[in-house]
Order: structure tokens, then sequence, then C-alpha cells
């Protein structure tokens, strides 16, 4: 069943658009009265990111939750990881984030946290789809029943203790010399100043946010910035944040990008190093390159995939109780530590080898060499172009001449009329070639 207000991740659209303060307070309220069970007095905390429609979405939902009875604890600007952790450690019944993560500023979003720390199930998020058009009046708070709002101080400090908590407790980066890119978003506060607290030299972009800048030309998404001032300054290594620092991508001494794929291979072969790697695997998604699949079986670590997006991940892991998992785009999942991508934890996890190897990044990142991957996007209208026969013919003779040389992934965007062919394997002409044969297929029956 299609989904008027939740998506992939949560209730998103352009702001004061698609996305507006009265949806924000029917959000609020309906996942308040969702939330409003038993006699306790129930409690929601709120974290937001730094882009300039979070102060208008923030007073709707607060105003949404309180008119229900609920009692609003606002953090400000935090990364979404945090809000998981104090959505559990507060013992709030409800989480939410504020974050359009990685978009520009004129989009935002509101994510949901269960008392659990995790995000909500589909389920519970069709419950709350089912009342937000509902007239909901009556079911407001008495007068005297109406429930309160305060600004939570401290909450930062909180955070940053924890994410140094999760690395053994006599371990310094001292001598290492840090570029932190925050991505102007939820981050410009808390990683710089856990890094520096561990003992690093830091060096910090993307920390000036003006509510219209956050993940403009820096950030995980636009790492060019970070390169530029890695290389510069002369780092050790570069920390490139999304805009609510729940993805990180690193860069080398060198300026060169570490993709996820390279992130996941160091934590997942330091934590079987340690003993503590549950299912004696990851989780990663079918993009994530065959190389990584190939070089993690040779250190006997399996490899399960997932559908693309971290929800699907993170249910993957929790089903078959693996705890390292992630995506190729930087959100990697650690659950011993976190309930969501947390792009601070993963840094320092990685960090935390850097040091206690003493090589340069470029040398305990690069764990294998990438297979050439070509990714093509064919748009479509109406109709179902993957049915067709011909198109069908097509793959499957593609499939047969990539045989065990590659692998081939053929898929719909979740967000767009657009279907994307993605083919990797050792032989960058033949993959070329078989991914361009499906592509013409497609076009001959898309339009």
């Amino acid at each position: 069943m299609s989904r008027k207000y939740f998506g992939t991740d949560g209730v998103r659209g352009r702001a004061n658009t698609t996305l507006t303060a009265d949806i924000a307070l029917r959000v609020g309220m309906a996942a308040g009265l969702t939330f409003r069970r038993g006699d306790h007095r129930h409690r929601v905390v709120i974290g937001k990111d730094t882009r300039l429609s979070g102060y208008m979405i923030e007073n709707a939902l607060v105003a949404g939750f309180t008119s229900v009875g609920m009692e609003v604890l606002l953090l400000g600007p935090m990364p979404t990881p945090a809000v998981g952790l104090l959505t559990r450690s507060m013992r709030a019944d409800l989480g939410v984030m504020i974050s359009a993560s990685h978009n520009p500023f004129d989009d935002n979003g509101i994510k949901l946290f269960g008392p659990d720390g995790f995000k909500l199930s589909d389920e519970t998020e069709r419950e709350i789809e089912a009342l937000i058009d509902q007239d909901l009046s009556r079911h407001l708070a008495r007068p005297a029943e109406i429930g309160r709002a305060r600004r939570l101080e401290g909450v930062h400090a909180r955070y940053i203790e924890y994410a140094k908590g999760t690395l053994p407790r006599d371990q310094k980066f001292d001598g290492l010399r840090v570029v932190v890119d925050c991505a102007n978003g939820a981050a410009y506060r808390v990683a710089p100043e856990a890094l520096w607290e561990l003992g690093a030299e830091v060096v910090s972009i993307g920390v000036d946010p003006d509510g219209l800048n956050i993940n403009r030309d820096v950030g995980s998404t636009s790492p060019e910035a970070l390169s530029a001032k890695v290389r510069e300054v002369r780092a050790d290594i570069g920390i490139a944040l999304d805009g609510d620092a729940d993805r990180v991508i690193l860069v080398d001494e060198k300026g060169h990008l570490v993709d996820g794929d390279q992130l996941m291979a160091v934590v997942a072969e330091s934590f079987k190093a340690d003993g503590r790697l549950s299912g004696n695997g990851i989780v990663a998604t079918v993009m994530s390159n065959l190389g990584l699949e190939r070089h993690l079986n040779a250190q006997g670590i399996g490899l399960a995939r997932a559908a693309v997006g971290d929800r699907y991940v993170l249910e993957r892991m929790r089903a078959e109780g693996y705890n390292v998992g992630g995506e190729q785009s930087g959100h990697i999942i650690l659950t011993d530590f976190s309930t969501t991508g947390d792009g601070l934890v993963a840094a320092l996890q990685v960090l935390a080898v850097v040091a206690r190897q003493g090589r340069p990044v470029s040398e305990v990142c690069h764990r294998f060499d990438p297979l050439p991957q070509v990714l093509k996007n064919v748009r479509y209208g109406n109709g179902m172009p993957l049915e067709d026969a011909n198109v069908q013919t097509t793959i499957a003779d593609a499939e047969r001449r990539l045989s065990n040389r590659g692998r081939l992934l053929i898929r719909r965007s979740g967000t767009e009329p657009v279907i994307r062919v993605m083919g990797e394997g050792d032989d960058r002409d033949l993959i070329e070639e078989v991914v361009d044969e499906v592509i013409d297929a497609l076009k001959r029956v898309a339009a």
C-alpha cells in the first residue's frame, strides 16, 4: 500500500511547500497519540540539524505533542544517532530528528525513533499515517494535562562522552592531525570537540551554519573541500560527515577518498581480530562492490546483502545477529554502540585502527582494489519495462556472459521513475558492453 507522508526514512519534503508547519503539527499529534500508552507522564525528545526550516518544524511539532499531553525535551542541533541514544537513555516514549540528511537546505524531514532508540517499523508508521488526516480534536488533552516543553542543557557533552566511550579507555589520538568537515550541519559542535578531547590536532571546516549552507559544497556528498584542506595542512586524515552526521566518508593523507566499503572492511577485520565480530560477517547492500565481498571472504568473513537503504541493512543485522553493517555511501551501523548509522563513531573506530597500527591512512584503509563498476539509468514513462519479454531475454543473456566474472544488478529507483542498471566484474570492457545492451533494450520499451 502506497503511503502519503512516510517514505523510506520518515516524512520528508520541501520546506513550507510539501512539508509545512501544519503537517508537522499533525505528525506530532498523531505520533504522540500512538505512543501515549499507559498512565505515566509521557515524554518525547526532539533534535534537529541546522536548516532554517528546523525552527518552524520544531515549534509545530512541540505544539502537536504538547496538545495531546506529551512532555517535550528539546535537544537543539544534534546528530541523528544522538537522538536515538538519548531517546533510549532518557526513557522517552518517542524520539524525533528534524533533518533531511544530505539534502540541500530547502528540504527537511521528520525521523521518528521508538523508546528502544531504533527507527519505527513500517507497521507503526502506518498507524501514525492513518491518524494524520483524521479529526483529532476529540483526542486533545484537557487544559490541566497539556504538556510542557523545555530545552535541555548539557546534551552535547553527554553525546561526546558516549562517542569517546566506544573506544578503549586508554585510546588517544595524540600526534594525529585531523581535518573534520561537519557539512555545516548537526555535528558542527560535537565532532571537533570529541576529536580534540581524544588528543588529535583538529582542523575544522563546515562548522559555520547559517541555516542555508548545510551540505553546500561541504560534507560527505561534496568531499572536494575536505580533500583540498587535507593536502593544504598536510593532515593525516580527513573526516566528512553529512548534514545529520549519520554517514561518513574519509580522505587519506594524499587527499584520496575512502568510501564506506573500505571502512566496513577496516572495522570488520578489527572486530574479528578482537573477537567481537558477531555472526562472523557483516551486512552490506546490493550496491557494495564485489571486491569487498571477495576480500572479506578471503579473511574468513562473510557478507550478507540487503536492499539499498540503511533501514534494510539494520533490519537484516537485527534479524540475523550481525553487529557491523553499512552502505558504500558511508552509512556505517555498529549495533554494539548505536541504533542507527553514526558517522562520528564509525570514524573513531577507524582512527583507533590507524593509531594502533601506526601506518598511513592510505595503507590502513586500502583493504582491496574495487572491481570496475558501471552504473547507468533509464527514465521511463508508463508501463513496466522490466517485464518486457525482450528485456528479460537481454538480461538473461547478459548474466550468462558474465557468469562467474561479475554480476548484474537491475532495480527500480524508490524515489523517481528510473531504472538503474549496475554491472561490475573483472573485465571493464565486458561490463560496459552488457550494461549498454540492457540499457538499449530498456530504452526501446521505456518511452
